[in-house]
């Protein structure tokens, strides 16, 4: 499936990925997409993440290039078990969509389910500008995946399912199931990500998609599958 709003995109400003944003842009428009978030990551993941200058420059953007709505964002890492990230409100302010994950060059996951569960939880609590949890699946980082998912509930987040991550993240697969089948109990939007570091990966999220269907996940639910209804959830202009 291709979706309509690819909501977690990297750029070669992140060194482990390898296209430009015209090159993002340009396969999205090929594929008959109506929008595409970039989120490179902040600047804690060692050697990869792009500086704050960035994320604050980013209020340059256009609303629009050729048609696709170009929407402002990041990948930001959750460093510790108060929650903190490593974005400032400077370089946070001019953001669309941030989405939230844990790399192990910045929370350790050998320190175990509780303390994920509590980075989670006070990340959510402390950062008023995150919108989605990202690659939440990732088998290092497993958690109470209940009490992270009814906080996200409860201050009307987004869940990732992270199509990437299938492929390349141990355990995804039945995790992302575990996750999608309390989203779908709950009640919790969810977006189909491809978490693209390539630009032939944009939009394509077979993986994420014959897993929702699987479990018959209401795709009311799935809010990227039209700009209309990503942007009256996040309240972006369109």
């Amino acid at each position: 499936m291709i979706i309509a709003v690819d909501t977690h995109t990297h750029t070669d400003v992140s060194h482990h990925a390898y296209s430009t944003l015209e090159e993002n842009l340009a396969v999205a428009r090929k594929r008959g997409m109506e929008g595409i978030a970039v989120t490179n990551h902040g600047p804690a993941l060692a050697d990869d993440g792009a500086d704050l200058w960035h994320f604050s420059s980013l209020k340059n953007f256009p609303l629009y290039v050729k048609g696709l709505r170009l929407i402002k964002g990041a990948e930001v890492n959750i460093m510790d078990t108060q929650g903190n990230i490593d974005l400032d409100s400077y370089s946070l302010a001019p953001l669309e969509l941030v989405v939230a994950s844990m790399h192990t060059p910045c929370f350790d996951p050998r320190l175990g389910p509780e303390a994920v569960t509590e980075g989670y939880l006070n990340a959510l609590d402390r950062n008023k500008k995150i919108n989605v949890i990202g690659h939440m699946g990732d088998g290092r980082y497993k958690c109470d995946y209940r009490r992270v998912l009814e906080k996200v509930k409860a201050t009307g987040r987004i869940v990732e399912i992270n199509h990437h991550s299938f492929d390349v993240r141990k355990g995804s697969g039945e995790n992302c199931r575990e996750i999608a089948l309390i989203c779908k109990e709950l009640e919790i939007p969810v977006v189909m990500s491809t978490d693209a570091h390539f630009s032939e990966d944009v939009g394509e999220v077979a993986n994420s998609d014959r897993m929702l269907r699987e479990i018959d996940f209401p795709r009311e639910l799935i809010l990227n599958t039209s700009l209309k209804k990503l942007a009256g959830y996040l309240g972006l202009e369109i």
